[in-house]
């Protein structure tokens, strides 16, 4: 199989800034050695896969219980400080288990329905801080608007977990709100450092093993306090029925618990703060796009707030320009799988068991044999039904037994957020600004600020 050497791919990652270009890695890999190629990450030998019939092909091989990795910082922090496993870290019966439970409560078709009502409330609370944000500007300009659509994702999570609200919107951030989404950056940041880095290393370097796990004993205390809160009976007046209270009914285990939504909450964060900052920025710098979506939007809502979510299916172009924004920046770049039992066939290839193979979503959601212009922001390409189009080549949520298990309520967030600001708002590019391009951060993330001008319709 071809590939660079350990060599020349370890220095293309820590000594020309590869681990920020990962995605750009997974295009320029799949250019020199075709859509299989291998690569050392560290200590772990890697198969990169970079061709949606070959994604499908490793993906119909995954059995009963998939894994991810075995070689994970994240299960390493775990065992170190004795946490449980949530969805995002369990395998084999045990993440079946949890993801029978969460599925049930997350997935079931009216969840979005359920969802709608809270949701809708941390949306007007966002509008009307972006209005405040605005206005302190003299250019009507939103800066950063990435971190307060961090703040937007944390508040919109929380209200279904917690059916309490965590004042991340409010014009005083609480002082806990903004440092949990410090830490949050500060984990993603060195995930990828600490996975590549023997453990050996841990002991020669501790400053990067130390301050991720810092990152993550913030988090899993952030976490703590509110399900204790809400479990005694102190998490606010609301009579709102939340997945605490549902998980508790089930007598799950307080540990797996805590696990659980802490993984949840660092979860539903990024997604919607990514996916709106990408999506505000594309349709500013295409404004007769921008305006085909807000004439859908009135005749689809008029010009209040309607909560319910089925009447965001009556604007597919607001949808499209989602899917588009997802195709051309997933949140997630990259994918893994573990075949623990058996050798698999990918391609001409025959991959031992325990190998990890890296399913470049990335690469293969701009392959222009799949997507013509695969660099272009094209939200009309999802409307058109075509046919040719394999199921495979854009996942921005996962597919199968281990896709996103939040993604109905990631969905409702990020459409009724976009719908509102739309509607009130026209967006604009930052006068003077720059192109911005993305960069790997473990997840994929705008490399700069976007800063957004936020006029009045």
């Amino acid at each position: 199989m071809p590939g660079p050497s350990p060599a020349a791919f370890l220095y293309e990652l820590f000594c020309r800034g590869g681990l920020r270009r990962l995605h750009h890695l997974q295009v320029q890999g799949r250019a020199r050695y075709g859509p299989v190629w291998k690569a050392s990450f560290g200590p772990i030998l890697t198969v990169h896969v970079a061709e949606a019939e070959l994604i499908e092909q490793v993906l119909r091989q995954e059995g009963q219980f998939p894994v991810r990795s075995q070689l994970s910082s994240w299960k390493d922090y775990r065992l170190c400080r004795g946490h449980a496993c949530g969805l995002l870290t369990a395998e084999g019966e045990e993440w079946q288990r949890l993801r029978r439970l969460l599925g049930r409560l997350l997935l079931r078709p009216r969840a979005a329905e359920a969802f709608a009502g809270p949701v809708a409330s941390v949306v007007a609370d966002l509008v009307q801080r972006l209005r405040r944000q605005r206005d302190r500007h003299p250019q009507r300009l939103v800066p950063d608007v990435a971190h307060e659509f961090y703040k937007f994702g944390l508040e919109g999570i929380s209200s279904v977990l917690f059916a309490s609200r965590l004042g991340c919107l409010e014009p005083v951030v609480p002082r806990d709100t903004e440092t949990f989404i410090r830490s949050i950056n500060t984990m993603f940041v060195l995930t990828l450092l600490t996975m590549a880095m023997p453990k050996p290393l841990h002991r020669l370097f501790p400053g990067p093993w130390r301050s991720f796990c810092e990152a993550w004993d913030f988090m899993f205390a952030f976490a703590k306090d509110h399900i204790d809160r809400r479990v005694a009976g102190h998490g606010g007046a609301s009579e709102q029925p939340c997945l605490i209270d549902q998980l508790a009914r089930e007598k799950v285990p307080m540990k797996v618990i805590y696990g659980n939504v802490t993984e949840l909450l660092l979860a539903g964060v990024d997604t919607i703060s990514s996916t709106l900052a990408w999506s505000l920025y594309e349709l500013a710098q295409h404004p007769g796009l921008q305006e085909k979506v807000h004439q859908e939007l009135v005749a689809a809502l008029g010009d209040g707030c309607d909560p319910k979510a089925t009447t965001l299916g009556r604007a597919p172009l607001l949808r499209a320009v989602v899917k588009e924004t997802l195709r051309l920046y997933p949140v997630i770049p990259a994918n893994a799988r573990v075949v623990p039992d058996r050798d698999i066939r990918v391609g001409d290839y025959l991959v031992p068991r325990q190998t990890l193979v890296t399913l470049c979503h990335f690469a293969t959601s701009r392959d222009g044999r799949v997507f013509p212009a695969p660099d272009s922001f094209q939200p009309e390409r999802w409307l058109r039904g075509d046919a040719a189009r394999h199921p495979f080549a854009s996942l921005p949520f996962g597919v199968g037994k281990r896709s996103c298990v939040g993604r109905r309520l990631a969905e409702l967030e990020i459409h009724m957020a976009l719908a509102q600001i739309l509607l009130r708002f026209q967006v604009r590019p930052e006068p003077g600004g720059h192109c911005i391009r993305p960069m790997t951060r473990t997840l994929l993330v705008p490399e700069a600020t976007v800063n957004l001008q936020f006029l009045d319709r």
